[in-house]
């Protein structure tokens, strides 16, 4: 017989025994309640309920409330019910995962029959128990497109439900949202049609019990066309019947197709099923029976809404609420607030002939034809050690990034002005209202420079004046609408003065407003050109959105309700992507977080060895940035802590994001010849020792060139400065910024010139064909002068319009003390040879502060996020955003081995071809990686084969450049392993 063949017969044979021996039509659907092994089912459900007198039985109907943040006297009375009524169940509410997994183990072991443990938790235990991260909202879950995400979602529920020995999940919430002023769905609706909440609801309902949890359909028969909550009254909707078989029953029949399991009937008067006086739905036998078990075939599980709820509980008193239920054709009796009443009420009724001891027979096995199916034929204690931390892992974070993210809707985008581009050619500003904004501004500035402004919800008239004013010099304001409620009262919080606002900033400059709430709040933004629905406030919404606007991540929401003639359901769609940085989990691109966690300690220990006072790694994969965080302080004594916007001194990694990114942009456009000499670009090098080398050696650290001048030995005499050379103020002759009160003659830097070309060449070795290999600083001295002579303007004005400000970076450049507060960066050496002062803001290495602060291979600074940006646009094959900048070939040809003496490409640092042989990079680096470091403790590392991107920026040299500790310690190369390692490289 096949296993086909056999499940059917044992289907139709369970049921022709729970339907006490009458075949009904509806049978002629699977019954969703059937177990993988209906016998053993069949044998374990008779065993129980044989095991029951007919008082116990009845208390398998029940389930009632049960928190785990209430006192001993509740948790006394729950265990007196379990003992003596011996209830079906219990829906836990308010309290915290331990706690009620503790509690839930106390009931069982008290509880003669297994108890169904329930929760109403429509978007996660979060709903109801504390550390727990939320699942969207369902209308946030209707704007998304990809079904199979809303799945994962169902099944990562599911595992925690199972973790927390929970059963049943009273959800989805499948109403179709047809009224907006509904006070009660709203937001809990995946939308206001009806194949966008079936679509969602069948999802969710399979997510779940696929992986072992019972799901539960509510409110039936529709609770989505009301203007009045069940909780206080007793709804009236008056749509005729075709109308609700059309639109709010819809849902509810491509469910039970899937196999759903439960449905939850709501305290509703709809006349047109039952036109009863005052007849609520979850009372009617019309309804209950008749409707939902006859016509409409359901054969799962049928439970009523919380019988405390004013839409039953003002006309019907305890217990007999329940009765009236059970006679309608209920099975559970849920929230149930006499039980010991209701009892003896349903064995008067039995004994009236109200409802016959056989039928309440076929529902409690109906009960415990479900207990079996969710295992507790096997109940085992929940485990709780370490149940919080087994409730919430880097998976469930990665589903709920990928949920929000999804979600995020662009309705209007008028002008194509989203993403953004042209980053240089716009001021930004945002405005946060109702919040702080405080992650919304915070990855807003990583793509861009923004000022950020916040103003409580509801301002006045001389507020919002003033808020004008304030913005009216930027070209870009993008508004944050925040305190947004989900109550139709008030036009859910959203302020008209605040809208009006928005408006007028409309009219005088490009305004993105991003509504950080319920969708139905958008009423009052009719009119707007570019509207974005995040649906909810919370960090992770507030990080993504940002991401959306810049194209990091494309956007894909569409819009599930209609609010208005623009703002209607079905706006929106996909967005294309433009390769910005986007940011999340490690696991979204397959990282072990737990291992980057290890990280923590490496850094950690930089730290008290005192290799440097404080650092920040950032790491990049696949395009997102997975790991960003900052350690210790800007100074050994008690002084700020370091951020993730602290800007750093990055020494010799200017060699090659700035002076080497200038000659990758020229010899892309055909404007530099890398197997030409200097003397070919620089004639006043011609007779002298410099003119016959050619680029790729001087480049690859083979042109003979002397490793480094130390030119302020020039310029200073008997241990201080010489007063032809520095003054202490700005003067005539004297506007050079060397450091604070520190300035250098105007000549300076043509003083340095002349010194680096009349500097020695080493000679060739005998025997060899070109120069020995020798690191050497003059390389980019050569190059910069080379990069300055073709385009005809300084290399940080050259660097700033074509790299740093199109690609948005505020934060990469020379003499930063200039441009931003001194207390943004980190301090680097006490200079007591040189300049006699702390150096904060000016660059550390004493030639490039002599040259005027701006090297070719020392003087930029940046925040780990710019480098980051950097490296990203390397690996993009010189593409970012909407700019491109140099060739996939010339990037190629710079980054790979240029030597057969060194590891080095041109410009670029290489890691050493063999494990443990000392080089910049970790030994698990494969050799297409390319970066370089920096003297004052910093490093960049790219990965093409990984799509990696490794930051470490610190500042070692603080207070004594003479601390080599985090070399020594392989403080930097330890970290990038790590990352290799939670790749699963070994």
């Amino acid at each position: 017989m096949s296993s086909k063949l056999y499940r059917v017969l044992a289907i139709g044979f369970i049921a022709l025994i729970f339907s006490s021996g009458k075949l009904d039509e509806s049978l002629t659907v699977e019954d969703p309640l059937i177990s993988s092994d209906p016998i053993a089912q069949l044998n374990w459900v008779d065993s129980v309920f044989n095991s029951l007198s007919f008082d116990e039985r009845l208390g398998q109907l029940f389930m009632v409330a049960a928190y785990s943040n209430q006192g001993q006297a509740h948790v006394n009375q729950i265990s007196n019910l379990i003992k003596t009524e011996n209830l079906g169940g219990l829906i836990f509410f308010q309290g915290g995962p331990d706690r009620q997994a503790r509690l839930t183990n106390l009931y069982q072991a008290q509880s003669k029959t297994p108890l169904f443990i329930a929760m109403d938790a429509e978007w996660g235990i979060s709903m109801r128990l504390d550390s727990i991260p939320d699942f969207p909202k369902a209308m946030t879950l209707g704007a998304i497109q990809d079904e199979q995400l809303v799945y994962n979602m169902g099944k990562e529920m599911a595992r925690q439900f199972k973790e927390l020995g929970m059963h049943i999940n009273f959800a989805p919430v499948v109403d179709v949202n047809s009224n907006p002023d509904n006070p009660v769905i709203g937001y809990r609706a995946f939308g206001g049609e009806k194949k966008v909440v079936a679509q969602h609801a069948v999802s969710y309902m399979k997510g779940l019990q696929d992986h072992g949890v019972i799901a539960n359909a509510k409110h039936f028969p529709g609770h989505g066309d009301t203007e009045a909550d069940s909780h206080y009254t007793l709804p009236v909707i008056k749509n005729p019947e075709q109308r609700i078989w059309d639109i709010d029953l819809y849902p509810y029949q491509e469910l039970f197709k899937e196999n759903l399991m439960s449905v939850m009937v709501a305290h509703l008067n709809v006349p047109s099923l039952d036109d009863s006086d005052n007849m609520a739905t979850s009372l009617s036998k019309k309804v209950v029976t008749d409707l939902l078990q006859h016509r409409m075939n359901f054969q799962g599980l049928v439970f009523t809404d919380a019988l405390n709820m004013k839409g039953v509980a003002i006309a019907n008193s305890p217990g007999e609420v329940d009765l009236k239920a059970l006679l309608a054709g209920n099975d559970v009796l849920l929230y149930s607030q006499n039980v010991s009443k209701a009892k003896e009420l349903i064995k008067q009724a039995v004994a009236d002939g109200r409802i016959s001891e056989q039928e309440i027979d076929r529902r409690i096995k109906k009960i415990l034809k479900a207990k079996y199916w969710a295992g507790l034929n096997n109940y085992k204690p929940i485990k709780t050690f370490g149940l919080v931390e087994r409730l919430d892992t880097p998976e469930t974070d990665v589903i709920i990034e990928s949920l929000y993210a999804d979600a995020i809707t662009v309705a209007t985008n008028k002008d194509n002005l989203l993403p953004f581009k042209q980053l240089d050619l716009n001021s930004f500003a945002s405005l946060s209202i109702g919040d702080d904004g405080k992650d919304f501004q915070k990855y807003l500035s990583k793509y861009t420079k923004f000022d950020h402004f916040n103003m409580q919800k509801g301002g006045t008239g001389s507020i919002h004046s003033s808020m004008q004013k304030k913005l009216e010099d930027y070209d870009v304001v993008v508004v944050g609408l925040m305190g947004v409620t989900n109550s139709p009262r008030r036009n859910f919080g959203v302020s008209a003065a605040d809208v009006q606002l928005i408006k007028d900033l409309a009219k005088k400059k490009k305004v993105v407003t991003v509504l950080f709430g319920n969708a139905y709040a958008s009423e009052q933004l009719q009119g707007l050109g570019n509207v974005v629905f995040a649906y909810e406030n919370n960090e992770t919404t507030q990080e993504l959105a940002p991401q959306i606007l810049f194209g990091a991540r494309a956007a894909k929401g569409i819009l599930p309700v209609t609010v208005n003639q623009q703002f209607s359901q079905g706006v929106g769609g996909y967005l294309a992507p433009s390769n910005r940085l986007s940011y999340g989990t490690p696991e979204s691109v397959g990282v072990d977080g737990k291992i980057l966690d290890k990280i923590d300690a490496v850094a950690e220990k930089a730290i008290k060895i005192q290799s440097t006072p404080g650092a920040n790694v950032l790491v990049v994969k696949d395009g997102k940035v997975i790991f960003e965080r900052s350690y210790g302080k800007l100074e050994y004594k008690s002084s700020p802590k370091v951020n993730s916007e602290t800007v750093y001194d990055l020494a010799s990694i200017t060699k090659v994001l700035a002076t080497t990114q200038a000659v990758m942009f020229l010899e892309s456009r055909g404007e530099i010849d890398m197997k030409k000499t200097l003397g070919d670009y620089l004639p006043e090098l011609n007779g002298t020792n410099k003119e016959r080398l050619r680029l790729s050696d001087v480049m690859a650290h083979e042109a003979g060139l002397v490793s480094f001048i130390p030119y302020y030995a020039h310029s200073v005499e008997a241990g201080s400065w010489r007063a032809d050379y520095y003054k202490p103020n700005s003067e005539l002759g004297f506007t050079r910024p060397v450091s604070n009160d520190m300035y250098g003659m105007d000549a300076l830097r043509d003083s340095i010139w002349h010194w680096t070309v009349d500097s020695k060449i080493t000679p060739i070795p005998r025997g060899a064909s070109k120069h020995k290999y020798v690191y050497s600083d003059l390389t980019m001295y050569f190059m910069q002068a080379v990069v300055e002579r073709i385009v005809n303007q300084p290399m940080e004005t050259f660097l700033d319009q074509n790299f740093y400000a199109p690609l948005g970076l505020s934060t990469m450049t020379f003499n930063p003390a200039q441009k931003m507060p001194i207390d943004n960066i980190a301090p680097t050496e006490n200079d007591i040879t040189f300049r006699k002062r702390q150096v904060q803001g000016y660059v550390h290495d004493p030639g490039a502060a002599m040259y005027g602060g701006v090297a070719g291979h020392a003087g930029l600074f940046g925040t780990a996020n710019d480098l980051a940006v950097m490296m990203q646009m390397m690996l993009n094959k010189g593409f970012y955003g909407d700019v491109n900048l140099i060739s996939p070939e010339t990037i190629e040809e710079f980054t790979k081995n240029q030597s057969r003496q060194s590891r080095r490409g041109w410009g670029w640092d290489k890691p050493n071809t063999e494990v443990g042989s000392g080089g910049s990079a970790g030994d698990l680096a494969p050799k297409s990686t390319f970066g370089h470091t920096g003297f004052t403790g910093t490093c960049v590392w790219a990965d093409p084969d990984n799509q990696l991107i490794y930051v470490f920026l610190s500042n070692r040299v603080y207070p004594d450049a003479t601390n080599k500790k985090l070399l020594s310690e392989g403080i930097r190369t330890d970290i990038h392993d790590i990352i290799y390692e939670a790749m699963g490289k070994k």
